[in-house]
């Protein structure tokens, strides 16, 4: 499917109403990002998750990286599943990737939840600088235990496990170098739309203010005590995300 074998699973299958689309973190599987919410989800529709290209099973390949092209994948999957609508809950890469697949294709989108993601890291400094300057110290990055975590989900499961840090050649500049979205193409987001990020995030709090903003039908939620890779916390997430989604 548009040049790759996209890994996808679907989970609580015949269950009413529109199926979710979860999409991953950069560099996670599927499993990995959402684990502690799938029980509760799982039990009150369909769930959709899918590794995307150079993530989890699914080949990082000779094909180049995109955002643009994982939204392509994605609606593609859509179409092949004879999906008309769904809603979409996506974790970091995969905000971006459920945003621009809500800018690209708004009909194919009813509800959308954005977790320690932004609308365009080029768009008034999106991150803090010490995630764009890598800075290993900073409380906001991957302790050395969660990046380990990260290269043995990976070898677990992808077709060439020797592939991690390609992946992460091609993802990270893909991610931080993106340009995001005009205000216009935010503006006609008209489905409604959960903004969450931790306080210690990647991302700059007044760039997730700005996010609310622009987006009409948009929530914010700020999560205590939270950086970027503990942001899919059940505790925190759960209620507000089925409430969102059962809205």
């Amino acid at each position: 499917m548009n040049g790759i074998d996209l890994y996808y699973e679907i989970l609580g299958a015949d269950r009413p109403g529109p199926p979710l689309i979860m999409l991953h973190g950069g560099m996670l599987t599927f499993h990995g990002s959402f684990d502690a919410l799938l029980p509760t989800l799982t039990a009150e529709r369909t769930v959709i998750g899918v590794e995307l290209q150079g993530h989890g099973h699914t080949a990082l390949g000779d094909r180049p990286f995109s955002i643009r092209q994982c939204t392509e994948d994605v609606i593609a999957l859509l179409d092949r599943l004879g999906i008309e609508r769904a809603d979409f809950l996506g974790y970091s890469l995969g905000g971006l990737v459920s945003t621009d697949v809500a800018v690209v294709a708004p009909e194919r989108v009813g509800r959308l939840v954005v977790a320690a993601s932004h609308f365009g890291a080029t768009r008034s400094e999106a991150y803090y600088p010490e995630i764009t300057a890598l800075d290993l110290d900073s409380p906001r990055m991957p302790t050395e235990a969660e990046g380990a975590a990260m290269i043995r989900a990976f070898e677990d499961v992808a077709p060439r496990t020797e592939d991690f840090f390609a992946s992460v050649g091609v993802v990270q500049p893909a991610v931080h170098d993106f340009d995001g979205w005009t205000d216009e193409e935010l503006a006609r987001l008209t489905m409604p739309v959960l903004i969450i990020i931790g306080d210690t995030d990647f991302v700059r709090l007044e760039h997730a203010v700005e996010m609310k903003r622009l987006v009409p039908d948009a929530q914010l939620a700020i999560l205590p005590g939270t950086p970027h890779m503990q942001v899919i916390r059940p505790d925190l997430m759960l209620p507000m995300v089925t409430a969102f989604l059962q809205e």
